[in-house]
């Protein structure tokens, strides 16, 4: 008699009928064993109970390799059965008791990794887009498709917090010129004066919103805070002139409520993803995990909803002009709208994987990345792209054309950012100093074809390594090393003057930086982390969207 232990046993089953091909497999155990009787934690069974334990074997595998959502490795599997189990349930039990501690087992690691990352990994835009390319990739389903997602997080107020002093040290410079300096600097700068710290007074919380908030965007001509959450909702917030004044809120919000869901409120199906105002500022468009583009008025009605793509759309621009919409979608195509005719202009269908940015170089001609790595420049009326930037090694995250539109920065997955031009088929500088992906990266408004022609144009990008670097383009070099953040960096904008940038992480925290001097001069910190920040076309105001389900809108004052 010998003994062996639940999962031993378990193992030992799967692996010789897997080996040995299912050829008299009940047979060769039973002989091949050389036992009359087994003990199983403590429990006599006979060979005819193991040979009948074989048989039932078999029928269970060929059961596991039809059972859906199988995310789980064939021989941890067997581990969640116990020896009498098998012998005792027929097939169809298994089944269910193997699925129900699958989704046990999964439940308990989803919550493992929501308390490690405060909320869960991969927050950005209310739902990582990469984190759900892999996902609907990994399931082979369509997005569209696909069941809400299991991230929750937390329902709590905005409020501003003091940064943790211990934790920073600042590093001052002592000859700056703008963006300029003969070597690289790392600066790690936290705060050492409580001055430093955004004041409470200076904050408006805008509160409505019930899910996560992963995007917003002033208006270019006025007032107007646009926000989009995964509450199947985008809002349209009247924030007042002047200084904020957080006593306000106890009367009703001025905000007007563009509701995306045609079912249930809060479906997933609905999260907007992307938003972005027409250059006049009259016209919204919001884009939705249900692969449609809507275009509203100021006034909250929706002008048209404009419907051609077979997945959910990433990205979403209008032209200078404002007579064209630009759509990048995970059904790989990007699609150029007539908002005039409302109708779709032209779809371009190039890439292999998801399209998942868009940015206009002009009027009539685009950037596409994907997750193929790959970079389409097209043109409205060519049948083909007009240039194709190949050189990244994994999925291009972001593209943004320089204001001269002769400049093409991206970053991706590999961990570089690049700069390419028209005129190269190569890239002309190729950035590596980051030791994480690339999340984001912008174009500061300094230099030719902008408000501020007498400073030097600067590209900064946006790490999963947790660091904001500013790059010298004309020089093809690293100029600082921006270390603040605690976590992850999603978000970037400059100041409309250029010479500030703030960044926002899933640390909570949202730090401007002085980019004359090469510090942190201001900090708040939030309830929940920060998916994206932007300026006012004043420079007077910073707005964050907050995964707490907030928006804070800050004054900025030096």
């Amino acid at each position: 008699m010998s003994t062996i232990t639940s999962v031993e046993l378990n193992y030992l089953v799967f692996r010789y009928l897997h080996e040995s091909g299912f050829i008299h497999a009940a047979f060769a155990f039973g002989n091949e064993a050389g036992i009359n009787k087994s003990s199983i934690d403590g429990t006599l069974v006979p060979l005819g109970a193991l040979i009948r334990l074989v048989q039932k074997g078999l029928q269970y595998l060929e059961m596991e390799a039809n059972l859906s959502n199988c995310d789980v490795d064939l021989d941890e599997d067997f581990s969640f059965l116990q020896p009498l189990d098998l012998i005792t349930k027929d097939v169809h039990e298994l089944g269910k008791m193997v699925n129900e501690r699958r989704k046990k087992l999964k439940k308990d690691r989803n919550k493992e990794s929501e308390k490690e990352h405060e909320g869960g990994r991969g927050l950005v835009k209310g739902k990582d887009r990469h984190e759900r390319v892999k996902e609907c990739e990994k399931d082979g389903e369509r997005p569209e498709n696909r069941k809400e997602l299991e991230q929750q997080h937390g329902n709590q107020t905005c409020k501003e917090m003091v940064t943790d002093q211990e934790d920073m040290v600042t590093v001052m410079r002592e000859d700056n010129e703008a963006f300029r300096g003969p070597e690289p600097m790392d600066i790690s700068t936290v705060l050492t004066s409580q001055t430093n710290e955004i004041s409470r007074s200076d904050v408006i919380v805008l509160e409505g919103h019930t899910s996560e908030v992963c995007a917003c965007a002033w208006s270019p001509t006025g007032s107007l805070l646009a926000s989009g959450s995964g509450d199947s909702t985008a809002r349209i917030w009247k924030i007042a002139e002047g200084r904020c004044k957080p006593a306000l809120l106890n009367d009703p919000p001025n905000v007007l409520v563009l509701k995306h869901a045609r079912g249930k409120p809060n479906e997933k199906s609905n999260d907007v993803t992307t938003l972005d105002w027409n250059g006049e500022g009259t016209l919204l468009a919001t884009g939705s995990y249900d692969g449609q583009a809507r275009i509203w008025t100021t006034d909250g009605e929706v002008r048209s909803t404009l419907s051609k793509h077979k997945g959910p759309i990433f990205s979403l621009k209008w032209n200078k002009r404002g007579d064209y919409l630009l759509t990048g979608s995970c059904d790989q195509t990007a699609i150029v709208w007539d908002v005039k005719a409302v109708k779709w202009k032209q779809q371009f269908e190039f890439h292999s994987g998801w399209t998942l940015d868009v940015d206009w170089r002009n009027n009539v001609s685009f950037a596409t990345s994907s997750t193929d790595t790959k970079i389409h420049v097209c043109k409205i009326g060519e049948n083909l792209p007009i240039k194709t930037f190949v050189g990244h090694q994994s999925e291009v995250n972001c593209i943004k054309w320089d204001p001269t539109g002769s400049l093409l920065a991206s970053c991706s997955d590999d961990m570089t950012a690049k700069i390419w031009s028209m005129k190269h088929d190569k890239y002309l500088h190729d950035f590596r100093e980051h030791s994480k992906e690339i999340y984001t990266i912008r174009w500061s408004p300094t230099g030719p074809a902008t408000n501020n022609p007498n400073r030097s144009l600067v590209l900064a990008s946006a790490s999963f390594d947790s660091t904001v670097k500013l790059w010298d383009v004309e020089l093809g070099k690293l100029l600082y090393s921006l270390d603040g953040h605690r976590d992850r960096v999603y978000s970037l904008a400059f100041s409309p003057n250029g010479e500030y940038l703030a960044s926002g992480s899933p640390d909570k925290s949202m730090l401007i930086w002085s980019l004359k001097e090469g510090k942190i001069v201001k900090t708040y910190t939030g309830d929940g982390g920060i998916f994206e920040v932007c300026w006012n076309k004043e420079g007077d105001k910073i707005a964050a969207c907050f995964a707490n389900n907030t928006v804070c809108v800050l004054d900025f004052r030096m």
